[in-house]
């Protein structure tokens, strides 16, 4: 359960439920207790760090079955260090001229349909992006037209935790991508970050044939502040010489040396995965179903409101929760708003899709899930039908039960006082 630690208190920073998932902005994730046990054993000694990421780099790689990693200080850092690695290669004089590269090939074809704010990191060592498509979709022909003597590689977006990248019917699929830019003697670098469940993502793109590949290693057990790039062997060792590594074992003058990592955060990755790849994951997807049943539980009945399973398909590990703006007390936004102002914050996920939230039980610390209940059910239930409901049929757009009342009566929950409210009006 939340509020173990008094360092916050200690410090005025109000604590937060975590039913979001992996956000940077709230933590990233919280290390199982075997991981958290090899990060303190890893505070007993000091190590050569170089020694200790190319130890742990292998062992990924072969946990993973693929020719080359390198463990780093986050996704996104692994963005900015594979496209260095694309625009030098393995040549000294232009990795320590990064990011004056001007005069190399520095751009990166990245499709419409595929932009998301973290695309900004492949311009951190001086890399451009270069838009492809238009608004109805990306075909090949806007990538091959794109191409150029200053074309250092292409960009893909593998999607998000939830997405299937093979389904996308508006931009180039991934084999595509990768056919077109080797056939120009370029690499693709893929942003998978959350991509590590079913656990044969975290090597699928690379054995399809792309070059760099990087993820988030919070996603599946790491801490915040660390992560993987994996892939072709050249470029890895090449994104290996941008980094902290580089500059302080080699003497290079590197621009990833602000990218350092510590000693703990480089063995956790190692533990995290080591755990990620060999626990029984649907058990841990099962566990969640007792844990969701509260806040299930407490929106039965409330108006306007229902409860689904998440995802849409595949393993559940969360609820989407549904409110019609006409029919419920509060709009989607003043749930989520009212959630993250309360004591303790509670910080839900906004949903794709609209009028409706999204509860991620993964990242809930036990116990937690039954203050999420009440708390969604007291914001909820702020009005109550103070007539019987009429016509009560099934809706399954939105998972719930609608009344067809022409004008009912309202009583606000904390004063009494009945408000009388048009049909498709929210109460105020």
């Amino acid at each position: 359960m939340s509020g173990k630690s008094g360092i916050y208190e200690e410090l005025g920073v109000q604590r937060v439920i975590n039913a979001r998932g992996h956000p940077t902005v709230i933590g990233g994730n919280t290390p199982s207790a075997t991981v958290r046990a090899a990060m303190e054993e890893a505070t007993e000694d000091f190590v050569d760090m170089g020694n200790l990421i190319d130890a742990v780099s292998a062992r990924v790689a072969g946990m993973l079955g693929i020719e080359a990693a390198l463990v780093t200080p986050g996704c996104a850092a692994a963005l900015a260090l594979g496209a260095a690695a694309c625009m030098t290669g393995n040549d000294l004089e232009k990795i320590e001229r990064v990011p004056d590269v001007a005069d190399m090939p520095h751009e990166f074809i990245i499709q419409r349909q595929l932009r998301v704010s973290y695309d900004r990191a492949i311009t951190i060592p001086g890399g451009k992006l270069i838009e492809v498509g238009d608004p109805d979709g990306t075909v090949p022909g806007h990538i091959e037209a794109a191409i150029g003597p200053k074309t250092a590689g292409i960009h893909y977006l593998a999607g998000g935790l939830y997405d299937e990248p093979d389904e996308r019917n508006d931009s180039v699929h991934i084999a595509e991508v990768i056919d077109i830019a080797h056939s120009h003697g370029l690499p693709v670098i893929v942003d998978a970050a959350g991509q590590v469940y079913p656990t044969d993502r975290l090597s699928r793109y690379v054995k399809m044939g792309a070059d760099i590949v990087c993820y988030g290693a919070k996603y599946f057990g790491g801490v915040n502040s660390s992560g993987l790039l994996t892939g072709k062997k050249e470029l890895v060792q090449a994104a290996q010489s941008h980094s902290f590594v580089g500059f302080e074992a080699h003497n290079i003058r590197a621009f990833g040396r602000v990218m350092k990592m510590d000693r703990q955060s480089v063995v956790a990755v190692y533990v995290a995965l080591r755990e990620w790849l060999t626990m029984n994951h649907e058990d841990r997807i099962s566990a969640y179903h007792p844990r969701l049943s509260p806040i299930r539980d407490a929106l039965v009945g409330v108006e306007g409101v229902g409860a689904v399973d998440f995802p849409d398909r595949g393993l559940t590990e969360g609820l989407r929760i549904r409110i019609d703006g006409a029919r419920a007390s509060k709009t989607v936004q003043q749930v989520i708003d009212e959630l993250y102002s309360g004591n303790p914050r509670i910080m839900v996920r906004e949903a794709d899709e609209p009028d409706s939230l999204v509860i991620r039980i993964q990242t809930v610390n036990d116990g937690d899930e039954k203050i999420i209940a009440r708390r969604l059910q007291d914001l909820l239930e702020s009005y109550a039908l103070a007539v019987p409901t009429t016509a009560v049929q099934a809706d399954e757009k939105w998972g719930l039960k609608r009344a067809e009342t022409p004008l009912p009566v309202l009583l606000r929950k904390d004063e009494g006082v009945p408000d009388m409210i048009s049909p498709g009006r929210r109460p105020t």
